[in-house]
């Protein structure tokens, strides 16, 4: 059974003018089919306004379709009944931590969602151990969270989530705002949960290099899946990429702009461990 998997799924929003009145609607989601298994790392591409955070956000049942259907976990989102079982299945980070942290002390807040889920006392902290121990961050337990870094913040928000034990994390731009360090910080910390933990990872982007590892790669345009498969074969396509307005690795630009001026390098490079490799066999 799919971890997570939509047929023909379409979202629509109301447009409203200066006076709140509906001018119509608006397609975010149109016709999106995606298949995702268990424990698969999936990244979804797009320039802002594709649909991919729209996407996303169903993956939780924070949105309800409009048409078409999305399961997760072999459960349909939009069943009032599996609400609970579908948001235990799936955890949600999004792009600004602040909005996501709400305890004063950084173990309080990791507690918080097992809390609610009704776990005994002695095991939430258990989980609230061991969740910060699997992000880095058990040494700040007793901090708050106001006086944490950016990356540092997105990790404590990622404990929150595993604390929950869900199977499937979604994490929608995790980090947008974070600078290069934050960005690399909670990406190694991702990889590592899922080697350790074995969950299924879904990570919204636009920063390429942040899905060079995944085991499959969605780009959307308009609503719309409008390239699908692994990131060799994604990265490989430098120009249709850029009719998405999307970049490439810079390596695999590189590489690209070598291959124009004659260079005889496969498609599709991505480390720069390739690159160096492939050069020297050109002799």
């Amino acid at each position: 059974m799919d971890m997570v998997r939509s047929e023909k799924l379409i979202f629509e929003y109301e447009k409203r003018d200066e006076e709140g009145n509906v001018t119509g609607m608006n397609r975010a989601v149109d016709g999106v089919d995606i298949q995702i298994a268990p424990g698969d790392f999936v990244a979804i591409l797009g320039h802002n306004g594709s649909g991919k955070s729209t996407l996303a956000k169903h993956m939780n049942a924070i949105l309800i379709p409009t048409g078409g259907t999305m399961w997760v976990n072999g459960r349909d989102t939009k069943d009032p009944a599996e609400l609970w079982n579908v948001r235990q299945s799936a955890g949600m980070v999004f792009q600004n931590p602040d909005n996501q942290i709400i305890g004063t002390v950084v173990e309080e807040d990791v507690g918080f969602g097992p809390e609610n889920l009704g776990v005994p006392t002695e095991e939430i902290w258990k989980r609230v151990e061991d969740s910060l121990k699997s992000v880095g961050m058990l040494e700040y337990r007793t901090n708050s969270p106001n006086k944490l870094s950016g990356g540092q913040k997105q990790r404590v928000a990622i404990a929150g989530v595993i604390a929950m034990e869900p199977e499937c994390i979604v994490l929608d731009e995790p980090t947008a705002m974070l600078d290069p360090n934050g960005r690399k910080e909670v990406i190694r910390t991702i990889q590592e949960l899922r080697r350790r933990k074995k969950v299924t990872v879904i990570l919204i982007t636009h920063y390429m290099e942040e899905v060079i590892d995944a085991d499959q790669v969605y780009v959307m345009d308009s609503g719309h899946i409008v390239m699908h498969g692994t990131p060799k074969e994604i990265f490989s396509q430098v120009e249709e990429l850029k009719k998405y307005r999307l970049d490439v690795p810079q390596v695999t630009m590189l590489a690209e702009e070598l291959r124009k001026r004659g260079l005889k390098l496969p498609k599709g490079i991505l480390r720069t461990q390739e690159l160096v490799e492939a050069l020297c066999q050109l002799n």
